[in-house]
């Protein structure tokens, strides 16, 4: 590993022992990082030094729109609030909640490039599941939405470490909010030189398969995840629009709505709550052309089509991308049917950080998820880790550019 940038190195001594820490594949030209590497600079300031600061960017339903220019500056003030008003240091965990929106996309950003950690909360949580991401975190900051702020309010007795708060979006009560601190703060902001294995994201589970584990993710394994499935199987495009329902807490989320748009130089529409009524309109109004969202999204979406024809475009629609449970061959058929258009699926967890198997539109097959994104290998292997026949049940085995990497 190369120096760590980390002066807070909680997270990184709590990485798995070095025997247990995945073996990466590095193989594809474009996999090939330098030891230096903060993503926040690659995913947003290389745009700007382009030249290209004036092209849309992030976009919301209350007519916000943000160029690239715009979404640095509004990091940069930020992090500026972070380091020196709430004295953060690189390596520090801060707690980021809030539902889709530019500000959180921007406080996203504003953690990275100072060298933080950025740490995910779904809106939904209450204050006993907050208690349980903080203390097994050890968060110090928190930025969080005005609107969401209870239940961590609630959280806060029971939670030492979090020594510093504060709210956006606040709508009125703005006296004291993160806005009001960043715009006294100027634009420029020197993003830290890290290494490109330290860790940017830390990203819990769902649970599903007991108390919700906190995996970790490097810098490189960020850029990896831009470089493996989006060109070889999305193949996105400068003038694409991306919209969809996950929130960035998910990785599907974050990558699929911030990270993998900004990687090409598209744009992106942040919705708050990004239901099928809301969805559909949306991608007529801002001429929407990679959707993410989930098979029951599409479904209802597909079903509001056909039964009111004729009342939504959506000819700007020609990527739709489908993840986070299995796509039924009824909803693939139903959603065609209604748009004339093949939905991309893929297996992708938030331990990988994003999709590793997936097929594009060509080869997209019913009932098959489809083949290893290049960069990754799979395989189904039995209870002694030897690969089985075809059409026999085992285990899947992942190897890639990303891999599994629990906060010890």
């Amino acid at each position: 590993m190369a120096a760590s940038a980390h002066i807070d190195s909680f997270a990184r001594d709590r990485l798995p022992a070095a025997d247990a820490l995945p073996e990466c594949l590095l193989e594809l030209p474009e996999l090939q990082f330098p030891e230096r590497l903060n993503c926040a600079a690659e995913l947003l300031d290389r745009w700007v030094a382009q030249g290209q600061g004036h092209r849309p960017c992030v976009l919301g339903l209350g007519g916000q729109r943000w160029t690239y220019a715009d979404l640095q500056t509004e990091a940069n003030r930020i992090a500026h609030v972070l380091v020196r008003e709430l004295g953060l240091v690189p390596g520090n965990r801060v707690l980021l909640r809030g539902a889709n929106s530019p500000m959180l996309a921007a406080c996203w950003f504003a953690v990275v490039k100072a060298g933080g950690i950025a740490v995910g909360s779904m809106p939904l949580l209450r204050s006993r599941e907050l208690n349980a991401i903080i203390d097994k975190a050890q968060i110090s900051h928190a930025l969080c939405d005005a609107r969401l702020a209870d239940e961590l309010k609630q959280a806060l007795p029971s939670s030492p470490t979090l020594r510093h708060l504060l709210l956006f979006n606040g709508f009125g009560d703005a006296e004291n909010s993160l806005e009001v601190h960043a715009a006294a703060h100027p634009a420029q902001f020197s993003t830290v030189d890290t290494a490109a294995d330290d860790i940017c994201v830390m990203a819990f589970t769902s649970g599903t398969t007991g108390v919700p584990k906190a995996t970790l993710h490097f810098h490189r394994d960020v850029m990896a995840a831009c470089a493996c499935w989006p060109p070889h199987v999305l193949r996105p495009q400068p003038d694409d629009v991306f919209i969809g329902s996950p929130p960035l807490a998910f990785t599907f989320g974050l990558g699929g709505l911030l990270l993998f748009p900004l990687a090409v130089g598209a744009s992106t529409v942040l919705i708050e709550k990004a239901s099928p009524e809301v969805l559909l309109p949306a991608i007529e109004t801002f001429g929407a052309t990679v959707c993410f969202t989930a098979p029951t999204s599409y479904r209802a979406m597909a079903l509001q089509l056909t039964s009111h024809s004729g009342q939504h475009d959506l000819k700007s629609l020609r990527k739709c991308v489908s993840a986070g449970e299995a796509l039924p061959a009824a909803t693939r058929a139903l959603w065609r049917e209604a748009t004339g258009i093949e939905t991309i699926d893929g297996i992708g967890s938030t331990e990988m950080f994003h999709i590793f198997i997936s097929a594009d539109e060509a080869r997209a097959r019913p009932g098959a998820t489809g083949v290893p994104v290049p960069g990754y290998r799979a395989c189904v292997l039995d209870e002694q880790g030897h690969a089985v026949p075809p059409g026999q049940v085992g285990r899947l085995a992942v190897k890639g550019p990303t891999g599994c990497k629990y906060l010890a």
